[in-house]
């Protein structure tokens, strides 16, 4: 069923392409994860290495998924092959899986072999990474050793985190942490002027963790309670320091998790992903406000843990109520007086909640099914939120979305009561489904998307039981090639349409997404996604999977 999203998606017309990227920016590679495995099959041991006198060399660090920067030093910690984590996890895809990309083991690999209590729906997990590159040497160093050879505690904790989700920093602090098993999330930190490492801890209130943000002297982190934060969320205040680095504050009690954050207008913002079963529209993904840091004391406190306001909800736009439920909020940032925010969209995932509840019985109610539920992201953006005077606008996104009706087991388009300012969705591109990363530098807003046609021809590839010429007319060849890799796009200013910068993963098509970005003066460091697992050949056509810091240098105003 797969495969039939694949092929409506491809159907779309992708005015982006076309354009190519805009050669007035610059991108330099600035550090690449490398090969750190041998494969030599599904469910076989792997083979010393690399390099591999047996199998092939396989790339498993996929994403930059946590990023911060002081002064010339940038850090960051690892994801790795969350593609086979999200499929597991979010999807119950247990088969595996190989293909000229990436492979995916699930329970026949090493790690649930060696470990039987690991489950299989993240048997490719592999421990995380820290890494810190200096601006100044140029040079980037793996600190995840000092980690594992502190103590056996700490060891074991890398080894459980299921990705390096987040960093940042404080008078010198640096953090970076990831959801953990047993729904728990751990914590570790390091001295950036000695670059030594400090500590790690578990958090077992909490089990998913976001995004930090420094916002008027403080550091603030978005979290989720309970598998992957469906139970809940907060927002943490950091009160820790050198000595205890690992104590917060409660700051906000939110029904669902935060997830990224931003400072706008005096509060910090943030948008949600959904709780499990949302029943009420407080536990859809959306868009909630801070009470004013500057009341009272100095930024927030465990007394505004329930002062927070929703002031946008998915149900807001989205016709179809299951879908709705299935929305994911992304990147925020403040830009131009307004607060701009995007969706994110799981692919299949409203598939598989819409078949749980509404089964289809034939071939053609499935196909349409799978068509009607996928969402490329929307953009918006608000001012004067939580007022009477609040205003919202829709900027790329649709007049009409499709919307089952139970009692005729028939899908219509319905009007979303929005007319977008400049565009379709996924700035016009559907494959666009995820919003991952917003940043303000040099007076632009940069917006980072996801771009999953790449994995798409994969899915096309391995078939659907379905013939192309029993449905759209379309197949692989309608994936523009020139659109692989994650987009890029930019708004000039708050009164002009988002222009853009790149649609081919800053130079390397297999960067599905630009998963990161931290501003340095009027450019950015940005950290992709790449999990192409298998691409680790340097002498073929085709570039190389894995990790990606890149220095992006803007064009003068």
């Amino acid at each position: 069923m797969l495969a039939l999203a694949v092929l409506a998606l491809a159907a779309a017309v992708n005015p982006a392409a076309a354009a190519g990227d805009d050669d007035s920016y610059w991108f330099q590679l600035l550090a690449k994860a490398q090969a750190d495995e041998c494969f030599n099959g599904i469910g076989l041991p792997y083979p010393a290495g690399p390099p591999c006198a047996e199998g092939q060399p396989k790339v498993n660090q996929a994403y930059v998924w946590g990023l911060t920067r002081i002064g010339s030093h940038v850090w960051f910690g690892t994801g790795a092959q969350p593609n086979c984590l999200t499929s597991g996890a979010t999807l119950d895809v247990l088969k595996p899986t190989v293909n000229d990309n990436y492979v995916c083991e699930y329970g026949e690999s090493q790690t649930v072999k060696n470990d039987p209590t690991w489950p299989a729906e993240i048997g490719d997990q592999r421990p995380p990474e820290v890494w810190l590159y200096d601006a100044r040497t140029q040079r980037s160093v793996n600190k995840s050793r000092e980690i594992s050879a502190r103590s056996a505690a700490d060891a074991e904790r890398l080894r459980t985190t299921i990705g390096l989700r987040a960093a940042g920093n404080l008078d010198g602090v640096v953090l970076l942490g990831g959801p953990a098993l047993n729904d728990s999330m751990n914590l570790f930190a390091f001295d950036n002027r000695t670059r030594r490492f400090l500590g790690s801890a578990t958090l077992t209130a909490y089990g998913n963790i976001r995004t930090f943000l420094q916002a008027e002297g403080g550091l603030y982190l978005g979290v989720g309670v309970g598998t992957n934060g469906i139970s809940g969320g907060a927002v943490l205040r950091w009160t820790g320091s050198r000595r205890a680095p690992f104590t917060f504050d409660q700051v906000a009690t939110l029904p669902v998790q935060a997830a990224d954050l931003t400072y706008h207008d005096g509060r910090i913002a943030t948008t949600s992903w959904p709780a499990e079963q949302p029943t009420t529209v407080d536990r859809l993904a959306g868009v909630w406000i801070s009470p004013v840091l500057a009341d009272g004391a100095p930024g927030l406190t465990t007394e505004d843990a329930t002062g927070w306001k929703q002031v946008w909800h998915a149900r807001l736009y989205e016709t179809d109520r299951v879908v709705a439920a299935t929305y994911g909020g992304g990147g925020v940032a403040s830009f131009g007086g307004y607060l701009y925010w995007g969706t994110m969209h799981v692919p299949m995932k409203a598939t598989k909640v819409h078949q749980s509840v509404y089964p289809q019985t034939t071939d053609e109610a499935k196909v349409n099914q799978v068509v009607n539920t996928q969402r490329g992201i929307s953009i918006w953006r608000g001012k004067d939120l939580g007022l009477p005077t609040q205003q919202i606008d829709l900027l790329y996104g649709e007049t009409e979305l499709p919307t089952y009706d139970p009692a005729t087991a028939t899908w219509s388009k319905v009007s979303t009561g929005r007319t977008p300012l400049y565009g379709k969705s996924g700035f016009g591109y559907p494959f666009n489904n995820y919003t991952w990363r917003m940043a303000v530098a040099g007076g632009r807003l940069y917006v980072g998307t996801m771009d999953w046609s790449y994995i798409a021809q994969d899915l096309l590839a391995q078939g659907s039981g379905f013939t192309t010429a029993d449905r759209s007319g379309v197949g692989a060849s309608a994936i523009d090639p020139a659109a692989f890799g994650g987009d890029l796009w930019m708004f000039p200013s708050a009164s002009e349409p988002a222009q853009q910068v790149s649609i081919t993963g800053l130079g390397n098509y297999l960067n599905y997404g630009i998963r990161n970005m931290v501003p340095d003066g009027d450019d950015l460091y940005v950290g992709m996604a790449n999990p192409m697992n298998l691409r680790t050949d340097p002498t073929d056509d085709v570039p190389e999977g894995g990790w990606e810091l890149i220095k992006l240098t803007a064009p003068s105003s």
